[in-house]
C-alpha cells in the first residue's frame, strides 16, 4: 500500500474521487511533466518523466520516435515522494505500460488490445485481467474505465462540470472521475491509467473514434 502524504482536504491520489491532470506547459516538450490536483484544486501530487539522457532529448527534438523510445514516469505525492513508478517500453504496434511500486514491487501492467478503432487497454494484475480502459472519443477524450464485470467504475474527460475556475485556468487539464472506493491494485491501475494516458499511451496510438 502506499503511505502518500494527504492534502488538507484529507485526499491523496489513491482515495480521490476527482483527480485533476494539468499538462505543464513548453514551448518544446521534451521532458512530460504533470501536476496533480483534486476537485478542489489541493494539490496531489506531480507525474515527472525520468531517464532521458541528452541524447535522447536531442532525438525527440529532430525526429518523431516516441513510440520507439522507453518512458518512465515517476508519480509523487505532494511532498514529492514516489508512489508509483510507471515504465513504458519502447512499441512497435501496441503500447503496454509497466506499473511498479516505488520499492520496485510489480503492481500491475495496462496493455493495449487493438490497433484499429477505438483502443482499449487491458489492465492486468496477477497475471488476470482486472479492468479495461475503453476509448469512447479519442479526439475528445472520452474515456470509460469498467471492472472485470464489465461495470464502469471510472471516467477519464477533457471536461468536468465541477472543475473550479478559479484553480484551474488552462486549457491542458483531463480529469478522471472514479464513481466508487476502490481497492488495490485496481485503484493503483486506474490512477496509473489516468496519469499516463498521455505520455506512455495515447501520443501515438493513433486517433481512434
Amino acid at each position: 500500500m502506499t503511505s502518500e502524504r494527504m492534502t488538507p482536504s484529507g485526499r491523496t491520489l489513491f482515495d480521490s474521487p476527482v483527480v485533476v491532470v494539468n499538462q505543464k506547459g513548453k514551448l518544446i516538450e521534451l521532458t512530460n511533466e504533470y501536476k496533480v490536483f483534486d476537485g478542489d484544486g489541493q494539490a496531489l501530487g506531480s507525474v515527472t518523466q525520468t531517464g532521458q539522457s541528452k541524447a535522447k532529448k536531442v532525438m525527440r527534438f529532430l525526429t518523431d520516435v516516441d513510440q520507439f523510445l522507453t518512458h518512465r514516469l515517476e508519480v509523487r505525492d505532494a511532498e514529492g515522494k514516489v508512489q508509483l513508478v510507471l515504465t513504458r517500453p519502447a512499441k512497435f504496434v501496441k503500447s503496454r505500460l509497466i506499473v511498479e511500486r516505488r520499492d520496485g514491487a510489480k503492481v500491475g501492467e495496462i496493455v493495449q488490445q487493438n490497433v484499429f478503432g477505438k483502443i482499449n487497454f487491458s489492465m492486468e494484475a496477477g497475471g488476470r485481467q482486472i479492468g479495461t480502459l475503453k476509448a469512447e472519443n479519442w479526439r475528445a477524450w472520452n474515456f470509460s474505465i469498467v471492472d472485470k464485470n464489465g461495470t464502469e467504475i471510472a471516467r477519464i474527460t477533457k471536461k468536468w462540470a465541477g472543475l473550479a475556475k478559479a484553480a484551474f485556468t488552462s486549457a491542458d487539464n483531463y480529469v478522471l472521475e472514479v464513481h466508487q472506493p476502490l481497492e488495490d491494485p485496481l485503484r493503483s491501475l486506474v490512477v496509473a491509467t489516468a496519469l499516463a494516458v498521455d505520455t506512455a499511451l495515447k501520443q501515438d496510438a493513433g486517433a481512434a473514434g
